[in-house]
């Protein structure tokens, strides 16, 4: 049971950075210091969109509009936060002891 809480912090771990690598790439590509043009550029910021998307689209729809400021990828890091938080400290110790 220890390497199943393992592996679901880790992959916890792996999508935490993934959205910090597309909300850091949204502001490359806001600023145009990515070429849009270019193939991998936008091979990159294709793969980013369609794994962060269906996670972030649920908070977005009941955020409030605040201009031009996109803080749905914070609030998801913060909600996967706490879910690696109550997987630790919470199910862990309740499955091995």
């Amino acid at each position: 049971m220890l390497a199943l809480i393992q592996t679901l912090v880790l992959a916890l771990d792996i999508y935490w950075w993934i959205i910090i690598a597309s909300a850091v790439f949204s502001w490359l590509y806001a600023f145009n210091v990515v070429n849009p043009r270019n193939q991998f550029v936008g091979t990159v910021g294709n793969a980013l969109y369609r794994l962060t998307e269906p996670a972030l689209r649920p908070i977005r729809r009941f955020m409030p509009d605040l201009g031009g400021i996109d803080i749905s990828p914070i609030i998801l890091l913060l909600v996967l936060f706490f879910l690696r938080q109550i997987l630790i400290t919470t199910v862990a110790p309740v499955l091995l002891g």
